[in-house]
């Protein structure tokens, strides 16, 4: 992740949850009193954001508070495991707590809910991505969490690809007329993708020569037809709807992409607690 954006975004959630300050901690506690607490899972699941995430935040709101012993990303936890050990004066390891667990906590879970839709499909060359439906100004985040899970990222941005959807579609009137005006005004360097419903859309957008062909919502039945019919002529990315009871079946079809929403805006957050040191 850009450390520059990371840094500037944890300074902004610190300020929304300190405000003016801890009037609680700092009534209890002298600046000079000294605290050591550890961040500790709760439950098993896949760690995501520790010392890339949570020891900045404490960093962050205080320089000379001591990280150690973080846990790397990926690691599977089991109930009980540290995951960080800080250490520093008291009231700012109280400012910084809630702010450093509510991100360990939706980190976790993103990486954890990737994780096991990846496990899922294992048996087959594809590929499970995010989308854009991601926490507004949390994005680097969610997707850093997609990625520590097996997954990869589709988009960041709109600039990042062009994806025709139905939207576009439907006001311009045809895919041919949508993919024609994209293609005049894009680089060469960059590749198109369609949204496709139907078969006879499949069909257009092969004779149109397009990149990338996402099917939209189809039964596994529907995809299987329309894998052979593109018979590695386009990319294939299958989307809409695709769950844990469902996704195996998708990727049974042969399609290349796998991209689900769910990974980032229907994660549970993982259970972790921060314990002190007596």
């Amino acid at each position: 992740m850009d450390k520059l954006l990371l840094h500037s975004m944890i300074r902004a959630f610190l300020r929304e949850d300190v405000g003016r300050g801890d009037i609680t901690s700092e009534s209890i506690f002298s600046e000079n009193e000294m605290g050591s607490a550890k961040l500790v899972a709760r439950d098993s699941f896949t760690v995501a954001g520790v010392e890339s995430v949570a020891a900045e935040v404490f960093k962050i709101q205080n320089p000379t508070v001591i990280c150690v012993d973080a846990v790397e990303d990926g690691t599977l936890s089991a109930p009980n495991l540290p995951l960080l050990t800080v250490s520093g004066p008291a009231v700012d390891l109280l400012k910084a707590e809630r702010v450093a667990l509510n991100l360990l906590q939706r980190l976790s879970g993103i990486a954890t809910l990737t994780a096991q839709f990846v496990e899922k499909v294992r048996a087959y060359p594809v590929r499970i991505t995010d989308t854009r439906k991601t926490a507004p100004g949390l994005r680097v985040l969610d997707k850093y969490a997609v990625r520590v899970g097996g997954g990869a990222n589709h988009r960041f941005n709109l600039t990042d690809g062009v994806l025709i959807k139905n939207h576009h579609i439907a006001v311009c009137g045809s895919i041919k007329y949508a993919v024609r005006m994209v293609r005049g005004e894009i680089p060469h360097t960059i590749r198109v993708e369609v949204e496709t419903h139907t078969l006879e859309q499949v069909e257009e957008c092969l004779s149109l020569g397009v990149d990338i062909i996402l099917l939209d919502k189809m039964t596994p039945e529907i995809m299987s037809k329309a894998v052979r019919l593109i018979n590695g002529r386009a990319l294939v990315e299958a989307s809409g709807g695709v769950n844990l009871k469902t996704v195996e079946a998708v990727a049974m079809t042969g399609v290349d992409i796998i991209s689900i929403g769910a990974l980032t805006h229907s994660a549970p957050f993982r259970d972790i607690g921060m314990d002190w040191s007596l």
